[in-house]
């Protein structure tokens, strides 16, 4: 995925702020990826580059250290991040067809974000809350009895909210400029 503008930038000085306050040792590896990737929400191949060169590690031993473990994400989140529990309450009563309405929905497949990167699907193994299966964690929003109709409502509300944040930040934009 592209980076944004201002995005290199943004990069660079995390991964430098993380490593200097580091030991840079081989043993330190997985707590620096940890710490660039709580700044920046994931882990760009530019940060991945830099903390190779940072620590003396090859980009493969980092890369492939990245990718062992699941707790590190190489694509950036959205801005609205959805995740559909799978657990056995939920995959029984049709969590399955909730994550494809979902998928179908967004044009991508779960572990995806949208081009845009408004929109980011994950699947989860339990969210805790069976008797409302199937469940799907919105924006840290739960939602329970999630059917494809309500992906559809789900996907409408989370569209009409960005439209009125973004009619609000216009309004406010002509208000400032009229002053």
């Amino acid at each position: 995925m592209q980076l944004k503008e201002g995005e290199k930038e943004q990069i660079l000085s995390c991964v430098k702020d993380v490593l200097n306050k580091s030991s840079k040792k081989r043993e330190d590896l997985i707590p620096i990826l940890q710490k660039v990737q709580a700044k920046l929400g994931y882990l760009p191949a530019l940060a991945m580059e830099i903390i190779s060169e940072g620590t003396g590690v090859s980009g493969a031993d980092v890369y492939g250290l990245a990718t062992f473990y699941n707790q590190f994400r190489l694509i950036p989140p959205g801005d609205h991040q959805i995740k559909v529990c799978l657990g056995t309450a939920c995959y029984m009563v049709g969590g399955d067809i909730t994550l494809e309405s979902f998928e179908r929905r967004m044009e991508i497949k779960e572990g995806e974000t949208t081009s845009d990167r408004r929109y980011s699907l994950e699947r989860v193994a339990c969210v805790g809350c069976c008797t409302m299966a199937p469940v799907v964690v919105v924006d840290d929003e739960v939602e329970g009895k999630v059917t494809p109709t309500r992906v559809d409502g789900i996907m409408l509300a989370l569209k009409n909210g960005n439209d009125q944040t973004k009619d609000k930040q216009d309004q406010e934009q002509e208000d400032g400029e009229q002053q």
